[in-house]
């Protein structure tokens, strides 16, 4: 190919609408994490998003340098299409065709490139719009596509909402629609989804995740009798479908019924037993059983201590999983530092502890941390000096949290026990005036501080459940 064809080529792929031009990795900080957000969130997990999800997967491989398995998923994706969308499989490929083109010309194959990017041209010029064209399908792609990889979630909803424009009554735009509006519903400038996924399950009644997002949402407005109903008939009707049966588990979770969410996790988890996202939430759900059972025994109402040491089990058997699976996740080893430090397995929680630490996290899960860290070195290790570097590095994160509002208080405890010891211990004037630099004013001592710190120290595993 000549130097004038090469040149045109390059300007004909800047053209195309597909995934290397629609800019899905900008702002991304690793491959990895966006690979996992396409693998294993639970959503769109289902046989109808296929196409979608080679395309996806082509994408990726390509940037991992593997791109003879790329052009394998892309295959896959032109099989999809055409079964699924025979009578409109030529504007259904463009998006695939233009990925292929991509790929070929960065494998230096650039008469295969080109002649995809001729495909694309021939089905555009049908409409007279070489390259590239204004169709709602490839907007209905593109859109799908943001919504399965997390990537701006506005983006996607611009993209359904050009597809509406061209067909108001298109039952899959519509979903586009009431899924990217949900998304949005927990943004910082929410957008209320209500009419989007009403409209969507009028247009889609058999589609059951759906119905679970507009219980989701009814329950956040208290509306807790329609919220079940929705969700009771969505699990009838699509019993073994993974989105469905995670929304419905969210329900209950917030329902503040673990035993139904952990059922229906594991039945997710039957589907896709190493998603390390349902092994997690099948986790937290066991710990929030733990720390149930805690509160019951703190309140004097005893039961079989066979049945803490089952839960506590069970916890720890899924998160370690799920960090198995995917040592990225946040806040799964400090569970499991915490799960052991309650059974008195002190070097295991030690190690999940060491192991948060040297993970990249927000400062909101850093903060936490500390506190869970600062915790176990004061009630378990005994180690009040540890606790107090912890706790005060904790507060430096972000001085005006609620987190550090708990931390401050510990740190005013643990001050205020020392002094009764011992009133010219210099780490705790140390530690007093960075309390008070931090109030700006003294910190009054308790007389019985002595007192509270006794009867935390009875309670030890109250600290480890702190959020």
């Amino acid at each position: 190919m000549s130097d004038t064809a090469a040149s045109s080529l390059e300007s004909s792929l800047r053209l195309l609408k597909c995934h290397f031009t629609w800019n899905l990795l900008k702002g991304e900080n690793s491959l990895d994490d966006f690979e996992d957000r396409v693998c294993n969130q639970t959503e769109f997990q289902n046989s109808e998003f296929k196409a979608t999800m080679y395309n996806l997967l082509a994408f990726i491989k390509h940037h991992r340098g593997q791109n003879e398995e790329a052009l394998e998923c892309l295959q896959q994706a032109e099989d999809s299409i055409q079964r699924e969308h025979a009578d409109q499989a030529e504007i259904r490929s463009l998006v695939t065709w233009g990925n292929y083109a991509w790929i070929c010309y960065h494998m230096g194959r650039l008469s295969e490139a080109q002649a995809y990017v001729d495909k694309v041209k021939q089905v555009c010029e049908k409409f007279s719009s070489p390259y590239r064209m204004e169709s709602p399908e490839i907007d209905c792609e593109e859109g799908w596509s943001r919504l399965k990889c997390g990537v701006s979630p506005e983006r996607a909803k611009v993209c359904f909402e050009k597809c509406l424009e061209k067909n108001p009554k298109n039952p899959e735009f519509t979903c586009g629609l009431a899924i990217s509006s949900y998304r949005l519903d927990n943004k910082p400038a929410p957008q209320n989804p209500m009419d989007a996924l009403q409209q969507a399950i009028k247009l889609n009644p058999s589609n059951q995740y759906i119905k679970v997002l507009l219980a989701l949402k009814l329950q956040k407005m208290k509306r807790e009798g329609e919220a079940k109903t929705l969700v009771e008939e969505a699990l009838e009707k699509a019993s073994t479908a993974t989105d469905v049966l995670c929304g419905a588990a969210k329900l209950y979770w917030k329902k503040n019924d673990p035993d139904k969410a952990i059922q229906l996790l594991k039945k997710a988890l039957e589907c896709s037993p190493n998603n390390a996202y349902l092994h997690c939430h099948v986790g937290v759900c066991y710990r929030a059983k733990v720390q149930e059972y805690q509160k019951k025994e703190k309140n004097g109402m005893t039961g079989e201590e066979e049945e803490l040491e089952e839960l506590i089990g069970h916890a720890v058997y899924h998160l370690k999983r799920a960090d198995e699976l995917n040592g990225n996740l946040a806040n799964v080893c400090s569970y499991l530092a915490c799960l052991y430090a309650q059974t008195g397995q002190y070097e295991q929680a030690e190690h999940y502890f060491q192991k948060e630490f040297s993970k990249e996290l927000t400062s909101v899960d850093r903060q936490l941390l500390h506190l869970r860290y600062g915790n176990f070195q004061w009630f378990q290790m005994k180690c009040e000096s540890k606790a107090i570097n912890y706790l005060i590095e904790g507060v430096k994160i972000n001085p005006k949290s609620k987190m550090t509002v708990k931390m401050k208080s510990k740190l005013q405890n643990i001050a205020n026990f020392r002094l009764s010891k011992n009133r010219a211990d210099p780490e705790t004037l140390h530690l007093l005036t960075f309390l008070e630099e931090l109030n700006g004013n003294r910190q009054p001592t308790d007389e019985n501080s002595e007192k509270v710190l006794d009867s935390e120290c009875l309670d030890p595993s109250a600290s480890l459940a702190e959020e």
